[in-house]
């Protein structure tokens, strides 16, 4: 497998055995040949890691954490196998999805001939493939740069079949080239899950990194499979949460307090307006403040890791610029690749050909 033409593709699962055979379907048919499934799985309970222990393509790694560390963490790793293995392109997916089997190959296609850093496809819903689920999108200034989805939920009349450099575009499907990861980081853990594809479209528009949408690409995703949909209260929480979270990460408290008080009258509105129950405004007041707790650990872990940085430099003076004198916490080792003979894989026996990726760093 020649490293210059190899993709890694990284998905995250969690209870997803519904989902995940029609998945690792559709990569199986993939015409571009050269890549690596790297899959996630956050302590499934179900029957999600007998059918990743069934799988026989030699291109699959598999990384069993021992509990849930949440979408964003777990494309980290991901992320980092990718690069260690020597991919030149990293592709993010969502494993409730199904798709075309010239999917990787017209992406990668896409990369090259428009010369960017990131591409995605027109991503239709699976129970209305008539229907799209995100034609793109953009980050809204006005709004806090907040999210929204190109046609979200249009039926598909042509209109949104020109190729355009957008903002924005969920990580349900996006193809990057690796220097993406290098200029910009990998996604921020303390998201767990939902607007941390925001906060990394962010960051790559800060940077001015460049971000295609290929109409003539489609995927069907099969929304909300794992959270139980927008309205869940998982959904709520989290999408709440991380909104406040993601204004005092980017904006501060100053800036954010206009967008801040809009998310109060918002939620006020569909009490008063829209007849939500008492139970959701609640879940919804009790996730606003989680959001400044979640902030202020950020904060703290700026501040640890700040503290190590001085201590590291005074090292380096002391020491003449000897880095190995004090070690860092930080400081993240290479992903240690291990053969189903070298490991007990956390899913039990792992048959030939797919190495385990284990979380322990050497």
């Amino acid at each position: 497998m020649a490293n210059g033409d190899l993709i890694g593709v990284v998905t995250v699962t969690y209870n997803s055995a519904d989902v995940l055979p029609d998945f690792l379907r559709c990569m199986a048919a993939q015409t571009h040949r050269e890549y690596i499934l790297f899959v996630v799985d956050n302590a499934s309970k179900d029957h999600t890691a007998r059918i990743l222990r069934e799988c026989t393509d030699e291109r699959l790694r598999i990384v069993a954490n021992p509990d849930n560390r949440g979408v964003a963490a777990g494309n980290n790793q991901g992320i980092r196998a990718a690069l260690e293995a020597g991919c030149r392109s990293v592709m993010l997916m969502n494993n409730d999805t199904e798709f075309e089997p010239t999917l990787i190959a017209q992406l990668d296609e896409g990369l090259d001939r428009y010369r960017v850093e990131m591409v995605c496809p027109k991503m239709m819903c699976y129970d209305e493939p008539e229907r799209i689920w995100a034609a793109g999108g953009e980050l809204q200034p006005w709004l806090g740069y907040r999210s929204r989805h190109f046609g979200f939920l249009a039926h598909d009349d042509g209109t949104y079949d020109t190729p355009i450099k957008i903002s924005y575009a969920p990580t349900c499907c996006v193809l990057m080239d690796r220097s993406v990861i290098e200029k910009i980081g990998l996604m921020d853990p303390f998201y767990f899950v939902y607007v941390d594809d925001v906060d990394f479209m962010y960051r790559a528009y800060k940077a001015a990194l460049k971000l295609m949408y290929l109409p003539h690409i489609c995927l069907l995703h099969k929304v909300g499979s794992s959270t139980g949909g927008a309205n869940s209260p998982v959904s709520v929480r989290f999408y709440t949460r991380n909104r406040v979270y993601y204004l005092l990460k980017h904006f501060g408290v100053i800036r954010s307090s206009p967008w801040l008080v809009l998310e109060q009258v918002y939620f006020w509105y569909r009490f008063f307006l829209r007849g939500e129950r008492w139970t959701d405004l609640i879940l919804r007041e009790k996730s606003f403040y989680e959001g400044f707790g979640v902030f202020k650990e950020y904060r703290r872990k700026l501040q640890r890791e700040k503290g190590i940085e001085d201590t590291r430099r005074i090292s380096d003076e002391l020491t003449g610029g000897n880095k190995q004198a004090v070690p860092t916490l930080q400081e993240q080792g290479p992903v240690t690749c291990h053969t189903a003979s070298q490991t007990n894989v956390a899913f039990g026996r792992t048959p030939k050909g797919v190495v385990h990726v284990s979380g322990k760093r050497q």
